[in-house]
């Protein structure tokens, strides 16, 4: 069991040193915060170069029978089929990656939610405040380690379910809660914190409870696993007031 548990931290070493040797190359902000969420844009950029490749035959193979039948296309074929190919491009080009909605994050494989909780996470960190987006970025190498340890999880176990709620619905409630939150207002203390420290503190606590599941998964302990209920129940700013600025939803 300890092998298991060295492993999966120096899986998580390695993850971080890679990342931040993408960082230094002058990456960061649009950079992935984690492989699983990489790869969903690798898949997706193939995608594309797949689309453009078909389209580009597609136009030479009628530009072809078309050149057959008329003996031959001239300037004004040539002309039409360059045409065409640069507006396949241009159009497969500026197809995007789809970003989850949060209501999808938990739908699925329990293991696919993990790539889409990664890329989600991603488009949120302009949002966040600087100590926030730190914790982000660590939390999709976190994520990916717990995706290795979900492989071997049968989808049915409570524990996937308990996994379910912490990633696809406590993680995403807690940065959507602190973004409905006037910007001007994030930065007023309430409560005895400023929502910026709080959902700071509400992203530390649940990046913790993601490495304790982690090393749960990795020693074997499956049947022991069990999401703690501050989690469940935790509420920044839960003696603040009802008003916009205190971020009254729970995480």
């Amino acid at each position: 069991m300890g092998d298991l548990t060295n492993e999966s931290d120096r899986l998580l070493e390695e993850a971080r040193r890679v990342r931040d040797d993408n960082r230094a190359g002058g990456r960061h902000r649009m950079e992935s915060i984690g492989q699983r969420s990489a790869d969903i844009k690798s898949s997706h950029l193939v995608k594309k170069l797949i689309q453009i490749a078909i389209g580009v035959v597609g136009v030479f193979i009628a530009a072809g029978v078309a050149g057959a039948i008329l003996n031959g296309i001239g300037f004004w074929g040539i002309m039409l089929s360059v045409l065409t190919i640069a507006a396949v491009i241009g159009v497969v080009s500026t197809q995007k990656v789809k970003v989850p909605k949060r209501a999808d994050l938990t739908k699925g494989d329990v293991r696919n939610m993990v790539g889409k909780t990664e890329l989600w996470l991603e488009h949120q960190r302009p949002a966040l405040p600087p100590p926030a987006v730190k914790i982000v970025e660590d939390m999709g190498i976190q994520l990916d380690s717990l995706g290795v340890q979900l492989e071997t999880i049968d989808q049915k176990h409570p524990a996937a379910e308990q996994i379910r709620k912490l990633v696809g619905d406590i993680l995403p409630e807690t940065v959507e809660s602190y973004r409905k939150i006037p910007s001007h207002l994030r930065g007023e203390k309430r409560a005895g914190a400023t929502p910026d420290e709080q959902v700071t503190e509400s992203l530390s606590k649940i990046s913790k409870e993601i490495d304790s599941v982690t090393r749960q998964l990795a020693e074997g302990s499956l049947d022991d696993l069990a999401i703690k209920t501050r989690y469940l129940e935790y509420k920044y700013g839960e003696d603040a007031d009802t008003s916009p600025g205190s971020g009254t939803e729970k995480n």
